[in-house]
């Protein structure tokens, strides 16, 4: 079993998201994740629509290429995802929002 990290060892992505804070502060809040498993990830999710992820998205001047989407819930649960470089770090974007399924023809 290997040791455990110190809170020094996660300084990538506090340092990034130091960064962000500062360059950033501005934007929606995001959820945000730092584990010991990923010491050099920072992980910024929204779970309330895609608005956030979309603001934070163009403010990291991503392309909307470079964006990924699936669909989970049973098709009920769209999820766009971006990974970048930071500051050194893996920022991880993740944006949860309803599908916005169509009503039939007819149906009332």
């Amino acid at each position: 079993m290997s040791a455990a990290l110190s809170l020094d060892d996660l300084s990538v992505p506090l340092r990034a998201l130091r960064l962000l804070t500062a360059d950033f502060g501005h934007l929606p809040a995001p959820h945000v994740h730092v584990s010991p498993i990923y010491p050099n990830r920072l992980e910024l999710s929204f779970h309330s629509g895609l608005a956030g992820f979309e603001a934070w998205r163009e403010a990291l001047d991503v392309a909307p290429d470079a964006v990924t989407y699936t669909v989970q819930r049973d098709g009920r649960t769209q999820v766009l995802r971006m990974v970048v470089d930071y500051a050194g770090a893996e920022l991880e974007l993740i944006g949860y929002g309803d599908v916005c399924v169509p009503v039939p023809v007819g149906a009332a």
